[in-house]
């Protein structure tokens, strides 16, 4: 009896998820970033599955079957999952919705660096049809159409348009600077306090804690990685800007452009001459992606292949937020202080 007895009291002293249905995100940051707010009050789903590529994945029923059940979708908008572009409209169309990269005082920058930088998240390259931005990116949806089978091949159309998307304009993997994760976490809990008022107050005292976290964390990261910050390296893919801004890093040099997309020949050329004009030291290959090209282009260069890494956070298991930057930068300081 005495055993039961403690088992039922462990049971009550369970947190109890708030009743406001599933919240489904699109990439492990996204979730990561919400669940750092929500806590143990609420279900949160994340649906690129592990060893799936951000850019390019292709949903499957049973990821509409989720997203058609969502109370809240959180993801970071078509420029980056674009994917999700069709199905947010249509299969989604009851849940509430908050684009990331659409909210205010969101820090975002040109492919290639922070040359290009826009402040307070200028729009005029992120004008998606359909897409009304208001205070938390929820859209007023006139669609009542919740069947599966057009919108099983809908991520195709997204992608379609993605492969398309000129790769001077605006980086879409704002996630890899802590900056965004305080607007985001504010952003995140306002969301989640309109869906559920009665913890209101837990969702924005979660948010401001994560954020003095995040920051306190971000500044340690960054002291670890000034004693190589002017070593040159090499990445898949173009992904990386936000993070060797935010870090005081050198510009990786990318084999592929910022969609993942395979590179031509002339593009490998163009990166072995980088390699040797600018005697990079390190070169990494990336989850989900062949790291055959990063080997072939870094043959005979006496560059050293580091650790693999996943700027989604795929490999990074139930860390939260930071533990997804701090698993780069730890990757990229094994290589650089290997002799």
């Amino acid at each position: 009896m005495r055993l039961t007895l403690t088992a039922m009291l462990s049971l009550t002293a369970l947190p109890a998820l708030a009743d406001i249905g599933p919240i489904m995100v699109d990439l492990p940051p996204t979730g990561a970033l919400v669940r750092e707010v929500a806590g143990d009050l609420a279900d949160v789903q994340v649906l690129l599955p592990a060893g799936s590529g951000a850019h390019d994945y292709q949903m499957r029923p049973s990821d509409a079957r989720r997203l058609q059940d969502a109370a809240l979708l959180v993801w970071m908008g078509p420029s980056m999952t674009a994917w999700l572009e069709r199905p947010a409209q249509n299969i989604a169309a009851d849940a509430a919705q908050l684009q990331l990269l659409s909210v205010e005082g969101t820090h975002l920058q040109d492919f290639g660096g922070p040359a290009g930088d826009h402040d307070e998240h200028e729009h005029e390259d992120h004008d998606h049809e359909g897409h009304d931005h208001d205070d938390h990116g929820h859209e007023d949806h006139g669609h009542d159409d919740h069947g599966h089978e057009e919108h099983d091949h809908g991520d195709h159309e997204g992608h379609e348009g993605h492969e398309g998307h000129d790769h001077s304009g605006t980086d879409p993997h704002a996630w890899l600077t802590p900056e965004n994760a305080g607007p985001w976490l504010g952003a995140i809990a306002d969301a989640l306090s309109e869906a559920d008022p009665e913890n209101a107050a837990t969702y924005r005292a979660n948010a401001e804690a994560a954020t003095a976290r995040i920051e306190t964390e971000a500044e340690d990261l960054r002291q670890r990685l000034a004693p190589h910050a002017d070593k040159e390296f090499v990445v898949f893919h173009d992904a990386y800007g936000y993070f060797t801004t935010a870090f005081g890093l050198k510009p990786a040099t990318p084999v592929a452009l910022g969609d993942a997309t395979a590179p031509s020949a002339q593009r490998l050329e163009e990166v072995r001459h980088r390699i040797e004009n600018t005697g990079a030291v390190c070169a990494f290959p990336e989850y989900a992606h062949d790291p055959r090209l990063v080997e072939t282009v870094i043959e005979g260069t006496g560059v050293r292949m580091g650790g693999t890494l996943s700027p989604e956070g795929s490999t990074v298991e139930d860390g939260g937020y930071m533990a997804i930057l701090t698993a780069l930068g730890d990757s990229l300081i094994e290589c650089f202080e290997t002799e």
